[in-house]
């Protein structure tokens, strides 16, 4: 996959918690902050499902009563 610069400022204290942090992991600040990125694109993706999930629970029964049991796989 292509790489993209991304520049960002941050507080001196912000960037220095970066840099220990990444060095402690035995990684770039750039391949730091890539990965802290993508858990926090999962977690987002993770929560939507749960709240999908909830809002079906939620709603069954106004689904099954406007669209019929049988369109819900049950017959």
């Amino acid at each position: 996959m292509a790489k993209t610069q991304l520049n960002v400022r941050v507080d001196e204290d912000t960037a220095r918690a970066a840099r220990e942090r990444a060095f402690a992991r035995g990684m770039s600040v750039n391949r730091y902050i890539e990965e802290l990125v993508k858990q926090d694109a999962g977690e987002i993706g993770h929560t939507f499902v749960e709240a999908a999930a909830d809002f079906m629970k939620q709603y069954e029964s106004v689904f099954a009563e406007e669209f019929g049991a049988e369109r819900e796989g049950r017959r």
